[in-house]
């Protein structure tokens, strides 16, 4: 397991929170913003990721198993247009 200490619950207007050691961010990749949720009776504080975060990686695991062919490569055209004015 990691590095572990106590903190104090602070009233911050309304709310309440807790100051997060140095010590400890140095050890995540927790920089401005954080995702909060409740598992199992515990507080899970991890870095927030924005949309589309890990897209490079699912392209590339889709890649590796060949499951990036087009879904209507055989689709029939209704028109002449595809064979007469697409260009590539």
């Amino acid at each position: 397991m990691g590095t572990g200490t106590k903190a104090r619950i602070v009233k911050i207007g309304n709310s309440q929170g807790i100051r997060i050691p140095k010590l400890l961010l140095d050890q995540t990749d927790i920089r401005e913003a954080v995702e909060l949720e409740v598992q199992g009776g515990q507080l899970v504080i991890r870095p927030a990721r924005g949309p589309r975060y890990d897209w490079n990686d699912q392209f590339a695991m889709i890649a590796d198993r060949a499951d990036d062919g087009l879904l209507d490569a055989d689709a029939i055209s209704l028109t002449a247009w595809d064979a007469d004015e697409w260009e590539w």
